[in-house]
């Protein structure tokens, strides 16, 4: 393991990530309304550690194999998110403890959006614009952006890129080149958030709200700048504009790419996960429709189908953001909407939860087996769309699926023993694990009134679910570890 050469490589990207302290402390200077202090000593704080863990390794430039991208991935997410809770810490007003600092830094970083603040419509603006900033910039990944900007990581930039993008194929590139690939997926990550914005703010939104909400829309994350969340703005224009981009952002920024590239809307048709994808919004909220509908909870037809497609898609998309209190919808729909967040976006996609494409090959190779029972000598083969995979992709997504429930019961049980009820530490895996946001019972609103160790345990689950669980979880295993 070449420790010097990790070591490098994460000085150099706290030191990227010790920029992201500036824009807020210039909001600050903007508004004057308090806060700005504490992201400048956040902001020399991180520049210190980060040529603390560079300049003594300034020399070393080995190349890195897959098990040193690994490592600096983990580490990287964990050391980032113990630096992103320095400026929430440092605040004197309002006052806000180590462990809720630590919570809401490692909540945006991983898009879970799941927070532990309240009184939000009073903070200052620097606080709310940084939280948002941290779920727009661990969206498409950090580590992303240092392989499109910095040459400087060479030949291990490929390792860090694939322990970092998510999805159960891992090795396809859209360009020859990885750094080139990370561009494109930034440039598109970058060009949605502008138009976000710009439809925002043209449904009636602030200039700074619009700019917020684009932020944590693209990268479904679900944090908001008011304490009722997009429901305060009270507008189903607003609330259709963030289906729609909620949507886009669920879809493999790959296949965007894709369609950019051939100039052909027609490559989304083809692509059998998007179809998928579609179907599932599209029966999710038919279904919360005509329930609502059904039990007469809103006046209109047309509120009711706003706003069960509104919830059905921030729910299943793992954004979080909320109009209405969906935990006291009637009937099945709070554990359908919560169980839908299993599903999740596409690969490729800033949302979470396991991933559409994993969940159709789970589904086919039930099909398949139940084949084999009928026909135990014929031969079947699991094809997406048209192309034929091989076993060990199949074999791949058993294993994920396999390792993610094993760690789903053991967080879920460990939060029961801080004291949660059932329900409460059901939902809040589901919400952590799947980087959703909100849950049921206990933390149907926020986070901020469970044990201290509950939420430690909780941002475990996150990063757990921003890697995908193998890439933190391999570090765990003795192979890794020998030489």
């Amino acid at each position: 393991m070449k420790y010097r050469a990790i070591t490098r490589i994460l000085g150099i990207l706290v030191g990227i990530f010790s920029i992201f302290m500036l824009p807020p402390a210039l909001i600050s200077l903007i508004y004057k309304d308090g806060g700005g202090l504490a992201f400048l000593l956040a902001f020399i704080t991180t520049v210190f550690g980060g040529l603390l863990l560079w300049y003594p390794n300034r020399n070393d430039r080995s190349d890195l194999k897959a098990r040193e991208g690994f490592l600096i991935v983990v580490l990287f997410w964990s050391v980032l998110g113990l630096v992103g809770a320095l400026p929430f810490s440092f605040l004197d007003t309002p006052s806000i403890s180590m462990a809720d600092a630590i919570f809401e830094s490692f909540s945006g970083l991983t898009t879970t959006g799941a927070t532990v603040l309240t009184g939000l419509d009073n903070y200052p603006k620097a606080v709310l614009f940084y939280r948002q900033q941290l779920q727009w910039f661990g969206g498409m990944g950090i580590i992303v952006l240092a392989v499109a900007i910095l040459p400087m990581l060479g030949i291990g930039g490929l390792q860090l890129y694939r322990a970092e993008i998510p999805g159960p194929v891992k090795d396809s590139k859209m360009t020859p080149r990885i750094a080139d690939t990370a561009k494109h997926l930034w440039f598109i990550y970058l060009a949605l958030t502008i138009v976000c914005a710009v439809a925002y703010w043209i449904a009636g939104m602030s200039a700074f709200d619009a700019i917020c909400h684009s932020f944590s829309t693209i990268a479904i994350g679900g944090f908001s700048t008011h304490d009722a969340s997009i429901g305060y703005f009270n507008s189903p224009w607003i609330n259709w504009i963030c289906i729609i981009f909620l949507l886009i952002s669920g879809v493999n920024f790959a296949l965007h790419y894709g369609v950019l590239k051939s100039r052909s809307i027609l490559n989304y048709l083809k692509d059998p996960e998007f179809k998928v994808f579609l179907g599932i919004q599209l029966a999710i909220t038919l279904v919360s429709f005509w329930v609502l509908l059904d039990n007469q909870v809103y006046q209109s037809p047309e509120t009711a189908l706003n706003q069960a497609a509104f919830q059905a898609v921030s729910i299943s998309t793992t954004a979080g953001f909320a109009t209405d209190t969906f935990s006291q919808w009637p009937l099945f729909l709070p554990i359908l909407l919560i169980f839908s967040s299993f599903i999740g976006g596409c690969a490729g996609s800033t949302g979470g939860g396991l991933k559409v494409v994993r969940v159709i090959l789970l589904y086919l190779q039930g099909v398949r087996e139940l084949n084999r029972l009928v026909h135990p000598k014929a031969v079947y083969s699991i094809k997406l769309g048209r192309k034929a995979l091989p076993d060990k992709v199949i074999d791949a997504v058993w294993g994920f699926f396999s390792a993610y429930a094993l760690v789903f019961v053991v967080i879920m049980i460990s939060l029961i023993a801080t004291g949660l009820d059932d329900l409460t530490a059901f939902s809040a895996t589901v919400a952590c694990l799947n980087n959703l946001g909100p849950g049921l019972g206990a933390v149907s609103a926020h986070f901020g009134d469970i044990p201290d160790a509950a939420k430690n345990i909780l941002v475990v689950a996150m990063i757990f679910g921003r890697l995908e669980i193998f890439t933190l979880l391999v570090l765990f295993t003795p192979t890794f570890w020998r030489s």
